[in-house]
């Protein structure tokens, strides 16, 4: 986990910005419940009527409510409005405190609009609840008016309305308060403008809800974009670094991570953390501004369900916990199980050849399907596990929102809630638990992701056993160049008990050619290799013109060889692309040199492009041959001071071989050149033949010399040559 947020916090900059545009699409978020609420309640119940104070009122009306107020409060209300129009109707003024004015109408308002509607119901015969109209509001006006012409008729009127209000409970109150806005509905409609003020308000704060919502999906679009370029400069960033460090590993850590564990981390783990991070970014970071932006909003109003939110997080932090400690321990095995699968696909095809020579097809198809069948099961459980959430989920959801609509309901029948206001509840309670639900998903992403950034941690905290000296030496200025010396070396592979060089000591001189020869897993190549430093030696030394190797720069070091492994390897591009490989100073005149030594012109002339000619990855579209002739053109056109061959020529032909040896030697007449071979042909004349048995120097000569005095090469020649041969040999000498 820590991992993963060092990785974001090296983009803090652009986190904080993804922060705050997330704060403004909650912002957003959270107020649309409340627009919804204003448009049901306000809009459509109330008619667009958000005050008991009317904006516009007749003279009579407004001289009637005066009655039903005290002689502040009337003052008040006639100074508010404007004078009268040529339809006796008063604008309230734009500077009017509309909180004083709200108190002084609201009872007034209720009273009047009890008044018509007892007037109305009086007119229909009727003892049951009438909507009274304009007719009935003028008549109970003109009433007040004529009652009001008696002397004390105010005071007497103000005495019974307050005697009548102080024996009202306060829930009644609240609920004859709720009706101040009837009053001024029926003044609309009188005026004939109730309509335009419904539509009014509704087009106005269902405007102010488009441009909400059309900047939170701005806002949406601005966090995705940004998100989305962070995670990808992450995912670049660690396959840069895992590739840089990589590359610097010896051969040692290679094999210690394996190459199918390996190319998993720089692939599917890195892919894991860059998806959670933009998970992280545009989740995560959501989640918790959403839900205590809704528990604020719950909290700031009255309705008396906060309780049903406790009881639904609850429930869904019981669940979260449970499917966690179900799920995790999978989801830990399953980086390994992929792991193991690309390990056993990339066996599998690396060598469908002797598969399919041996017959072997049905056993590697039941070893694939095993480990195939082993990560299939843990996806199915950790998959099946997550999926088994959603339903509860949903039946939490469902739940919590029946809660709501029963008891919204009661509340609403009490008067203590209105329809927009439950709703409203619900679509906050529903953003608290959604909210939740978003972090128990990135929980559960989380763990996978924070293994997959822990092996890739792993692969580039690992340093390389082989590593530039903090004060590297150069090589000495002036005198004979390319003086390989072996100085009583031995080597032990990493993790071994026994050593596979024991106290090597020769020395290879510019000019002459150092062939080394023995049996198979003597411990040839890995000689070969101590030179460019694949691996370090375990004891003694290697020097080149007296400088050991560990004290110079690896590019410096490499810069003196040209080294041929011992299987040829090519990289995509054209045959010139290859011939090139060992540095821009390499021309074409160079190229086709190397090419003409390594005997590879030939079949690259029949090639339709020629030097341009493609080579496809692995070098796939030339034989064996070709591409090992390739590889020796390529060390060749390097012009080193010392070359390496690793068993280069075992998949030449003896006239082949034999061309290009001559050549060479002609090319290479001051480079020191060594040689690893298994064919007697090939070293027989080599200035200098290092006889190798298990990992011990038992022979060094030339071939006369060690056939006098060395039983092993005496017996490796004999396995390749006819007594003839080695007679002619005899008098040839």
């Amino acid at each position: 986990m820590t991992k993963i947020f060092k990785q974001l916090g090296r983009h803090w900059a652009a986190c904080l910005a993804v922060v705050a545009l997330l704060i403004v699409q909650a912002y957003c978020d959270l107020s649309l419940p409340d627009y919804t609420s204003k448009i049901v309640d306000t809009g459509i119940q109330q008619g667009g009527i958000e005050s008991p104070v009317p904006d516009t009122v007749r003279s009579t009306t407004l001289q009637a409510l005066e009655l039903l107020m005290s002689e502040d409060d009337a003052a008040l209300a006639d100074e508010a409005y404007s004078d009268p129009d040529a339809d006796g109707v008063r604008t309230l003024n734009p500077d009017a405190d509309t909180a004083a004015l709200e108190n002084a109408f609201t009872t007034p308002d209720v009273v009047l609009y009890m008044a018509a509607a007892k007037n109305a119901a009086t007119a229909a015969g009727t003892t049951d609840t009438v909507v009274p109209t304009a007719y009935d509001l003028d008549a109970v006006a003109t009433q007040l008016a004529a009652a009001s012409k008696a002397p004390g008729a105010r005071e007497m009127l103000q005495s019974q309305l307050t005697d009548g209000l102080a024996q009202l409970d306060e829930t009644v109150a609240d609920s004859l308060s709720s009706q101040a806005m009837l009053l001024v509905a029926l003044e609309y409609d009188a005026q004939g403008i109730a309509h335009d003020v419904q539509m009014s308000y509704l087009l106005r704060t269902g405007g102010q809800m488009l441009a909400l919502t059309l900047l939170m999906v701005a806002v949406a679009v601005a966090v995705g974009f940004i998100a989305s370029r962070v995670s990808a400069a992450i995912g670049r960033d660690l396959r840069r670094d895992v590739f840089r460090t990589v590359v610097g590993y010896s051969n040692a850590e290679i094999e210690k991570f394996s190459t199918a564990s390996l190319i998993t981390r720089t692939t599917n783990d890195i892919q894991q953390v860059q998806f959670v991070c933009v998970i992280l970014l545009r989740m995560v970071a959501y989640a918790p501004i959403l839900g205590i932006g809704g528990i604020m909003h719950v909290a700031s109003g009255n309705t008396g369900l906060e309780w049903i939110i406790f009881v639904a997080v609850a429930a869904l932090l019981a669940l979260i916990a449970v499917l966690m400690n179900v799920a995790m321990p999978k989801f830990k095995q399953m980086q390994v199980l992929v792991d193991r699968l690309n390990l056993v696909s990339r066996e599998i095809l690396t060598g469908i050849m002797p598969i399919r020579a041996f017959s072997r097809e049905e056993f590697e198809e039941k070893r694939f399907d095993r480990a195939n069948t082993d990560l299939m099961k843990t996806q199915l459980f950790t998959n099946r596990t997550m999926v088994a959430m959603m339903p509860f989920m949903t039946l939490i959801m469902n739940g919590t929102s029946l809660l709501i609509v029963w008891f919204g309901g009661k509340a609403m029948d009490l008067g203590n809630m209105q329809v927009g206001e439950m709703i409203a509840f619900i679509t906050y309670t529903m953003q608290i638990v959604m909210s939740f639900l978003m972090l128990s998903m990135v929980a559960v992403m989380l763990p996978r992701a924070g293994v997959a950034a822990d092996r890739i941690d792993e692969v580039i905290k690992t340093p390389s056993t082989i590593h530039d000296p903090a004060a590297p030496k150069a090589l000495p200025a002036d005198g004979t160049h390319g003086v390989v010396a072996f100085h009583d070396v031995s080597f032990r592979y990493p993790g071994s008990d026994e050593d596979a060089l024991e106290h090597i000591s020769f020395t290879a001189r510019p000019g002459e050619t150092t062939a080394i020869i023995g049996s198979t897993g003597c411990g040839k190549s890995t000689l070969l290799n101590l030179i460019p430093r694949f691996y370090d030696v375990t004891e003694g030394s290697v020097t080149i013109d007296g400088v050991d190797v560990r004290d110079m720069t690896q590019a410096q070091l490499h810069d003196e060889l040209g080294y041929v492994p011992q299987k040829g390897v090519l990289f995509s591009g054209t045959i010139t692309s290859n011939l090139k490989f060992g540095g821009d100073h390499i021309t074409d005149a160079d190229a086709e040199q190397a090419a003409e030594i390594a005997q590879a012109t030939e079949f690259i002339s029949a090639k339709p492009e020629g030097f341009d000619s493609p080579i496809a990855q692995g070098g796939s579209n030339v034989s064996g041959g070709q591409k090992q002739r390739l590889s020796i053109a390529r060390a060749i056109a390097k012009h080193p001071q010392i070359y390496l061959f690793d068993d280069s020529f075992s998949a030449l032909d003896y006239k082949t071989d034999v061309a290009l040896r001559r050549a060479l030697k002609a090319k290479t007449d001051n480079a020191t050149v060594i040689i690893v071979a298994q064919r007697i042909s090939t070293v027989l004349h080599a200035n200098q033949i290092l006889v190798l048995d298990e990992g011990c120097l038992v022979g060094k000569g030339t071939h006369a010399q060690l056939m006098e005095s060395c039983p092993a090469y005496q017996e490796i020649a004999r396995s390749q040559l006819s007594q003839k041969e080695l007679n002619l040999q005899k008098e040839g000498e």
